[in-house]
């Protein structure tokens, strides 16, 4: 049997939010199971936006953005069918190094600190409703697949679609329709972005081939 969620409104900061799980992070391993357990059935949102942190600079942990960017894929496919996430165990029990990913997820804070005191409940058209949250949903399970994207040594290919995770998970939560704009826009970004890294190997590709 399935079960419904909802999505409660909060009146702390996304960023103190985030601060407390970091500070509830123990042990020298953590995995995706754990942080969701952490956060319980409500905070899918927030756990979105705080698998969005390590990707907010160009810093590479291997690993980290395939099973965060599935985790995301999966928690946002939940949203959009308004159900509980499933996760493979794989993906759910991957063993994290937490002194390698702390200071990275501290650096997101503290960057989300600085521009979470913009959030505002605003443009709601775009944070309420059933067919707004399958539609976000969907968005954000978008970014998830681009985050995933094998491309983690090329500048920006994890940060742009790192930023729009943020902002959708954080815009949706707050009710920021400004934001979730925003986190439209990022995507599109992206998109654009991979695409001109695809038709530049191409072109490199013809190139080569025309030389050889």
């Amino acid at each position: 049997m399935t079960t419904a969620i909802g999505f409660k409104d909060t009146d702390r900061k996304t960023s103190e939010l985030l601060e407390d799980i970091i500070q509830s992070i123990k042990g020298e391993h953590i995995t995706l199971r754990d942080l969701l357990a952490m956060m319980g059935e409500s905070g899918l949102l927030l756990l979105c936006a705080f698998l969005s942190l390590p990707f907010l600079f160009p810093v590479s942990i291997p690993g980290v953005s395939t099973v965060f960017g599935a985790g995301i894929v999966l928690i946002s496919a939940a949203i959009t069918l308004n159900r509980l996430p499933w996760l493979p165990g794989k993906v759910a029990d991957r063993r994290l190094e937490s002194g390698k990913l702390r200071p990275v997820l501290e650096r997101g804070v503290t960057f989300l600190r600085k521009i979470d005191r913009f959030f505002k409940p605003r443009m709601t058209a775009l944070t309420t409703g059933a067919l707004m949250n399958r539609v976000n949903g969907l968005v954000l399970m978008g970014a998830g697949l681009l985050l995933m994207a094998p491309l983690g040594l090329i500048p920006f290919s994890n940060t742009l679609p790192g930023v729009a995770i943020l902002l959708l998970a954080a815009g949706i939560s707050q009710r920021d329709g400004l934001v979730v704009l925003a986190g439209y826009v990022m995507v599109a970004l992206t998109i654009v972005y991979f695409a001109a890294l695809a038709f530049l190997a191409y072109s490199a590709g013809q190139s080569f081939h025309f030389f050889g």
